[in-house]
């Protein structure tokens, strides 16, 4: 076994926190709407109530997919269908969105820790321009009410990884509280950049949590660009020496990983993309459930890799169930090989 993190026991379950949201996925004609309404294209930009159906609006007449959305619930949903054990940390409202968000994650048995609010469940407007890059306007309603208060120790007792989304940079206590009492628990801690904006809007801060608590690491060429102000490979060295190991995701060009003195690259699979939407959760998915079986990094990265490759040939971030039924078999291979 070449991995330098191990979880220690033959399946640990993994426990995702973040904003609990439903995805309204649009595509776009071209990207005058997102000019429109000051979205940069790629990023994740917080609205209100008020803007938010006001881009609804402007796109009422575009074909839309609803789906269970929020980083960290998107990559506890593909550790769910991977077969891995896996709970969720999360806040939503006794509304028509929070009961759909609800009965997603038990349908798939996800162990659900959900809080509730008076404050409606929070919706991710996706943007889905013509080149399939994605722009979330997102009104986090309920999820932004989720409390360090609400951190209880007990609810990470039975797991052995954290996978926290940056999404939730905005409530710098929170992120503070839940990787404070999952290192006390004894649990690994992963996190998602989420977005190049939110990283440069929280910099200080994000060195400062993973240089404490983090040990896995994801983000994408810009948010790695963001955090280090280097190009993908320089960023690479400069995040895994703050953390055990470094994730950063090239998108077509694949991802490289850095552990230690080992650095491995993995290739991209063949793709044809139109909606880049949840590539990276998936991947941290397909990752995140190798290191929870105890596989080597670069198995980890090839089922990422893998999953990546196949939600970015459909709208949104979750894959069919027929595609799953392909993959399933191709991973046990490749975990015994």
């Amino acid at each position: 076994m070449n991995n330098i993190i191990s979880t220690g026991n033959s399946q640990k379950s993994i426990l995702g926190i973040g904003n609990a949201l439903v995805d309204v996925l649009i595509n776009i004609t071209d990207d005058s709407v997102l000019q429109k309404f000051g979205l940069p294209k790629g990023s994740m930009t917080l609205v209100d109530a008020t803007l938010s159906a006001e881009i609804k609006k402007e796109t009422k007449n575009t074909n839309r997919i609803i789906q269970t959305g929020g980083s960290a619930a998107n990559t506890v949903h593909g550790i769910a269908k991977l077969g891995g054990k896996c709970g969720y940390i999360g806040k939503i409202s006794d509304d028509d969105f929070g009961n759909f968000y609800l009965d997603d994650f038990k349908k798939n048995q996800i162990n659900a820790h959900f809080f509730f609010s008076e404050t409606g469940t929070g919706h991710a407007t996706g943007l889905i321009s013509p080149d399939s890059e994605r722009t979330f306007g997102t009104y986090l309603g309920a999820a932004l009410e989720l409390t360090p208060e609400e951190m209880i120790p007990d609810i990470f007792s039975n797991y052995g990884i954290m996978h926290i989304e940056g999404y939730l940079v905005q409530n710098h206590a929170l992120i503070d509280a839940a990787m404070s009492i999952a290192k006390q628990n004894g649990l690994l801690v992963s996190i998602d950049m989420a977005s190049f904006n939110i990283v440069e809007e929280n910099l200080d801060f994000l060195h400062g949590i993973i240089r404490k608590y983090v040990d896995i690491v994801f983000a994408n060429e810009e948010e790695a660009t963001a955090l280090t102000g280097k190009n993908p490979e320089e960023a690479l060295v400069e995040i895994a020496e703050m953390c055990s190991v470094a994730v950063v995701k090239l998108g077509a060009n694949g991802s490289l990983i850095k552990s230690g003195d080992r650095t491995i690259r993995i290739d991209a699979i063949s793709a044809k993309s139109i909606d880049t939407t949840g590539a990276g959760d998936i991947y941290a998915a397909g990752f995140l459930y190798a290191l929870a079986e105890n596989l080597d990094l670069e198995i980890a990265g090839k089922i990422g890799s893998l999953l990546a490759g196949n939600v970015v040939e459909v709208i949104g971030a979750k894959i069919p169930l027929e595609t799953w039924e392909k993959l399933l078999p191709q991973i046990e291979i490749m975990k015994v090989n």
